[in-house]
């Protein structure tokens, strides 16, 4: 790592994720660590410049106020205490904290402000040449933005030594399948295994209604499709995945309780013995994005919204049908399309159809019809944790209605969703 960078030690505070960005913003890199690290795990971290001593509510941990050791406080870098005992927070006014945020990094610590993605991704792939050597590297390949931009930085490193695999589970969004192949096998050269399991996994949901029965179907079978695609390949030493910063901070650390458990792979067999390479591990979302535009990804696969990792199958809900599957994807391909020409793609966070599985009376041509209603669904929130209903525009709402009625078959009405959450969550399973 070339960059200069300032050490946050978590005491407690619940703002160390913003703290660490507001950090990076300023063009300094900057990690969290807990507050018993050492003064010799300390001294091992490349090019630290300052410490932050971040305090917080949770500070007080089974009874005991928790503290870093004596040396930290003497380490040979400028220590700053927040929020810490009788230390004032940081301003609450933005200006204000990012002035004395500024002060501090740039006057107080004489760090360069030399954090960047193009930086980044050369030491990313120093590191990854250096860890992994002349040996294999196995990716399972999603098309998630996560998977896709470690898929272009491992290419970037070590070429054809990465295999990537891409296994269709016929849940995915229209032209997603196709375009993956395209991006990796045709435009970048990259060893990619395409393997079509849509009838294997639509078929084991085959009159699956519970929403938690089909996440756990889905899950097992990506990983036994996986498993038995790594074991027909010889020499692979190395396993890549997506692990983002969040997943790490959401893991839990020793003041702050897990918001989600962070598992490799979603629970490969341990007899799958790989060692493990997470390039994008200290990055957080809007940077992963950064950095696959840097590295030439289309625009559709860096920013492409949010997706639940069993797909249109929590989408197509109760049990699901093909021609219902069908109808979510061809519905959510139309919303997509005039949300884009509306200009609407990027400024709305996340838009998507749903299909439930009853039917209402319709009319079509002067004949009856009994048919599904499609839910449309667009939503904008910071976090996940609290969402707001899109105003869309009532003239696109009865072109996008008008379109999924006559283009999509099997559909009579279209709905539109007006629930926040809370009460209503984002997606519909």
């Amino acid at each position: 790592m070339k960059q200069d960078m300032i050490v946050i030690l978590d005491l407690g505070s619940e703002e160390n994720p913003r703290l660490a960005r507001e950090i990076r913003a300023l063009g300094v890199y900057s990690e969290i660590h807990p507050h018993d690290i050492t003064a010799e795990e300390l001294a091992a971290l490349p090019n630290v410049k300052g410490v932050i001593l971040n305090g917080g509510p949770n500070r007080v941990v089974d009874g005991v106020e928790i503290d870093v050791s004596k040396e930290i406080y003497n380490a040979p870098v400028p220590v700053l205490l927040a929020d810490h005992g009788g230390d004032a927070p940081w301003p609450a006014d933005p200006e204000e904290r990012k002035a004395a945020l500024s002060n501090f990094v740039f006057g107080v610590c004489g760090a360069q402000a030399n954090w960047n993605m193009e930086n980044f991704i050369a030491d990313q792939v120093e590191l990854i040449r250096r860890q992994v050597g002349d040996k294999k590297v196995l990716l399972a390949l999603s098309g998630g933005v996560d998977s896709s931009v470690v898929a272009a930085l491992l290419i970037k490193a070590i070429g054809k030594q990465l295999t990537c695999v891409h296994v269709n589970h016929g849940l995915l969004r229209k032209g997603e399948p196709e375009q993956v192949v395209k991006v990796f096998r045709d435009e970048m050269d990259a060893n990619l295994i395409y393997v079509d399991a849509v009838d294997r996994f639509l078929d084991k949901l085959a009159g699956v209604a519970d929403p938690e029965e089909k996440r756990k179907i889905i899950g097992g079978e990506f990983i036994r499709v996986f498993e038995e695609e790594a074991r027909k390949l010889d020499g692979i030493d190395f396993l890549a995945q997506g692990t983002i910063y969040p997943d790490i901070i959401e893991s839990g650390t020793k003041t702050v309780k897990a918001v989600k458990s962070h598992h490799n792979v979603g629970g490969l067999p341990e007899d799958l013995k790989f060692e493990l390479v997470e390039p994008l591990k200290m990055l957080f979302k809007d940077e992963v994005r950064a950095c696959g535009a840097a590295l030439g990804l289309p625009d559709s696969m860096v920013y492409r919204q949010p997706f639940p990792g069993p797909g249109l199958g929590v989408r197509c809900l109760g049990a699901i049908t093909r021609d219902r599957l069908e109808a979510v994807r061809e519905s959510d391909a139309i919303l997509r399309e005039e949300f884009a020409q509306a200009g609407l793609q990027g400024k709305v966070w996340q838009y998507f159809t749903v299909v439930p599985d009853f039917k209402s009376v319709g009319v079509r041509d002067n004949v009856r019809t009994f048919d599904w209603p499609v839910i449309l669904r667009a939503v904008n929130t910071v976090d996940a944790m609290t969402a707001t209903v899109e105003d869309v525009p009532f003239a696109l709402l009865q072109k996008i209605t008008q379109r999924i009625t006559s283009e999509v078959k099997g559909v009579n009405r279209v709905l539109y969703d007006l629930t926040p959450k809370p009460s209503g969550t984002i997606e519909w399973e």
